[in-house]
């Protein structure tokens, strides 16, 4: 709405930045007091120092996400089908964060699977020459749609589930989301290049992150929770779509893969495989293994992680920009 009505490149992105990061950072303080209380979790490292703080703030400021885009950024049919999905995802894990009894992995792996093929469906629709060409491993591959679809959703639901299980130490997934966000927008406008109103809408989510931040840095006073784990872990597989080479989703997020990973792959060995003694000595999510076993801090971890994606990341941009 009102991109079109601002001829400045300048001025727009002035009026993004302190929309979506003062919008966010005020939000999250005056409406907090709307949101659940975390009771803790006993299966988690430390879980108990949560209790009683503010959780489910990615309402606040995933709503923020969505406003800002609907009144900023161009949209079209695909862009508003994409903030839907995400907004979804939102709504689906705060009604899990309020509730009294939180929802089992069925349910929960259930709308994760339907928001999946969603998402993955749509961008198929829209870029069908995109996915004739993807890119995998070097070799441009003309995926048929179903399979495409599959692919897709599987990514998008691999990827909402790792970003959620690294929301567990102060700042671990803000900060690792926002490194990946940037590196997932960069890696678009170099491959992509003409895709600039997505480029905008993943800017928005890391300014608004990035105001969650001050809230959620060690000790924190508040919690993203599934609520803006789920909602960022869509628009990082939808932007790893975008990129017409999705196998970049494995550099990109490699330590939220890492990190929240290693609970889905030993979950799923234990229960379906009954390899009962898979990976029995190492804790997951690995933080709190790093936190249990190697003794960091909450601080260790989030720098140390960081880090590594940092330079992951930035090896990836030269490698795709050389």
């Amino acid at each position: 709405m009102l991109y079109s009505l601002i001829d400045s490149k300048e001025i727009f992105a002035v009026i993004l930045v302190v929309l979506a990061f003062f919008g966010a950072f005020f939000s999250l303080r005056l409406f907090r007091g709307v949101l659940p209380r975390d009771h803790g979790k006993d299966f988690a490292i430390d879980g108990q120092q949560s209790a009683g703080k503010y959780t489910g703030s990615g309402v606040i400021f995933v709503t923020v996400f969505a406003l800002v885009c609907a009144l900023v950024v161009p949209m079209n049919l695909e862009r508003i089908i994409y903030l839907a999905g995400i907004y979804l995802s939102m709504l689906s894990g705060f009604l899990d964060d309020s509730a009294k009894v939180p929802w089992g992995r069925v349910k929960k792996g259930l709308l994760d699977l339907v928001i999946a093929v969603s998402m993955s469906g749509a961008y198929w629709y829209f870029n069908k020459d995109a996915v004739a060409n993807t890119d995998i491993l070097g070799m441009s591959l003309d995926i048929p749609p179903v399979l495409y679809i599959i692919l897709g959703a599987a990514l998008v639901w691999g990827s909402i589930n790792v970003t959620n299980c690294s929301d567990g130490v102060d700042g671990l997934c803000g900060t690792l989301s926002i490194i990946s966000l940037a590196t997932a927008g960069v890696s678009v406008m170099l491959l992509v290049g003409h895709d600039n109103g997505f480029v905008a809408m993943i800017g928005v989510m890391i300014l608004c992150i990035t105001a969650y931040l001050w809230y959620n840095a060690n000790p924190s006073a508040m919690l993203m929770g599934d609520a803006g784990s789920r909602a960022i872990g869509v628009l990082l597989a939808i932007a790893m779509m975008k990129t017409g080479s999705p196998l970049l989703f494995f550099p990109i997020c490699l330590m939220l893969i890492i990190d929240g990973g290693a609970s889905l792959v030993k979950i799923s060995c234990i229960k379906f495989l009954r390899m009962k003694n898979f990976m029995k000595n190492i804790r997951t999510p690995i933080h709190d293994h790093l936190k249990k076993n190697a003794g960091w801090s909450p601080t260790h971890i989030v720098f140390r992680l960081a880090i590594i994606q940092a330079v992951v990341s930035l090896a990836t941009v030269a490698f795709i920009y050389f």
